[in-house]
């Protein structure tokens, strides 16, 4: 059985993570080789190019942090969390809703939807 809070805790690590090094290191234990992850904006595949979109998302947001938003749940091989994202200043700027596929233990597959924007 899969444990919904801590899948969700190590995703928003991983984004998070400025160090390319350590994010990548997390990405190995946590993340299938073969990941996918798709939002409305962005889509990678693997391992590699899954830590060059948070990269280039960090340099894009600098100062901006993930944080879980209310609780992590699942049932079976998947997993739904919400998140908040912004400065310290805004921390909820960015507000989204995540569906996740667990293989192993690891993040397989995760489909992002974005539920609050910046008008501009």
């Amino acid at each position: 059985m899969i444990n919904a809070a801590t899948i969700a805790a190590r995703y928003i690590e991983v984004w998070n993570e400025t160090d390319t090094s350590r994010r990548q290191a997390l990405l190995t234990e946590h993340w299938a080789a073969d990941a996918l992850y798709v939002d409305p904006l962005m889509k990678g595949h693997e391992r590699a190019e899954i830590s060059r979109l948070i990269g280039a998302a960090q340099e894009r947001f600098p100062g901006f942090r993930f944080a879980l938003e209310g609780d992590a749940d699942g049932y079976g091989d998947r997993v739904r969390f919400s998140w908040r994202f912004g400065p310290d200043s805004e921390p909820d700027m960015i507000m989204g809703t995540d569906f996740a596929l667990i293989e192993n233990g690891q993040l397989k597959q995760v489909t992002g939807f974005l539920d609050k924007v910046p008008a501009a």
